[in-house]
């Protein structure tokens, strides 16, 4: 297994993670994802580890808890092999004060995955989502005090933009408090919006990445074609999936370019689409997910090996779609901005 740096830390990680969101299957909303009970998870936790896959990526919001406590089980006597991510600001409870970043809010979240996770401290601790309600100096400084109890090891953040993420390395850059270390992005051979602020904000402020949905749902995963459209009873089809709706024809052209390198490759399409994301810019780990034994094997195997550079710029020329403004007019002036297209 590759191990990468996590953003500008001395703290190596594996580039595969196993994200645990079918853990539980405990609320509609995961239902869709999957329902993974401890028994499986427990194989599936053993076969990442055998591979060295040594992160696991949680949070509390996934199944309201569930997913969190099936993990500390399937860890139970061996937390020391494994580094743990969870997440905390999404809703987990009726009252005004179960949701947010306050510090309200964070310390207890933070001491139920403690205690769901069965451990005494978290490697990763994200936020899932920027709370424009709460003061970013209150969400910041409560964060430095976990790291500071020996609670929480690294903060990260996902699902941010721009502007907040910088805004928040300043004032932990202000106070001298713990900074985001990683950012956790929905990126993938179909939603590439993620190069046109993020990532270059990643590479300027050494900001690492940590990759969710890189097969885009399952669009990516190899089932589905022109001849062989969505199912009715897909994870898509249920609600699970995130992000705007794909075009039919610019998924089944990009996928036609996945199949022609699949077969020169002689991997499959998800392996592909899984190794193009590890030769992008500040991309340091990439969540895996699998509902079976089967599909986790097969997604271990996009490692240790690499696409050519003309299999990338096929395939980076076969997922470029036009970018908004102001990203469209800084196209124009490429040495100006030198990234990847």
């Amino acid at each position: 297994m590759e191990y990468r740096t996590l953003g500008n830390t001395g703290f190596k990680i594996p580039v595969l993670s196993f994200g645990t969101a079918t853990f539980g299957g405990g609320t509609e909303f995961f239902k869709a994802w999957g329902n993974t009970q401890l028994e499986e998870a427990s194989r599936m936790v053993n076969l990442c580890l055998d591979a060295g896959v040594t992160l696991f990526d949680t949070a509390n919001v996934y199944s309201r808890g569930m997913s969190e406590e099936i993990l500390g089980q399937a860890l139970s006597g061996i937390r020391h092999q494994a580094l743990i991510s969870t997440k905390a600001t999404f809703k987990m409870g009726d009252g005004p004060n179960d949701f947010g970043s306050s510090r309200y809010h964070l310390v207890k979240a933070c001491e139920d995955s403690l205690r769901r996770l069965r451990t005494d401290y978290i490697d990763i601790y994200h936020m899932h989502g920027f709370d424009a309600h709460t003061p970013v100096e209150e969400t910041l400084h409560a964060l430095n005090d976990l790291v500071e109890s020996g609670k929480v090891r690294y903060i990260a953040c996902s699902n941010f933009s721009g502007w907040h993420l910088m805004k928040s390395l300043s004032v932990s850059e202000r106070y001298g408090w713990s900074k985001y270390v990683a950012h956790q992005a929905h990126y993938s051979l179909i939603s590439r919006e993620f190069e046109w602020e993020l990532m270059p904000l990643g590479i300027d402020q050494k900001i690492g990445t940590i990759v969710w949905s890189p097969l885009s749902a399952g669009r990516l995963g190899g089932k589905y074609r022109r001849d062989n459209p969505l199912p009715a009873d897909s994870r898509l089809a249920q609600g699970g999936g995130e992000g705007p709706t794909i075009p039919d024809d610019f998924l089944y052209n990009l996928l036609d370019v996945l199949d022609e390198v699949a077969a020169e490759t002689e991997k499959s399409v998800a392996q592909v689409a899984l190794n193009w994301l590890l030769q992008r810019p500040t991309v340091c780990n990439i969540v895996i997910g699998a509902r079976t034994p089967e599909q986790l094997q097969q997604n271990l195997a996009s490692v240790g090996w690499n696409l050519s550079p003309e299999q990338v710029k096929k395939l980076d020329a076969a997922s470029d779609r036009y970018p908004v403004y102001p990203y469209w007019h800084q196209r124009k002036s490429p040495q100006l901005n030198p990234l990847p297209v």
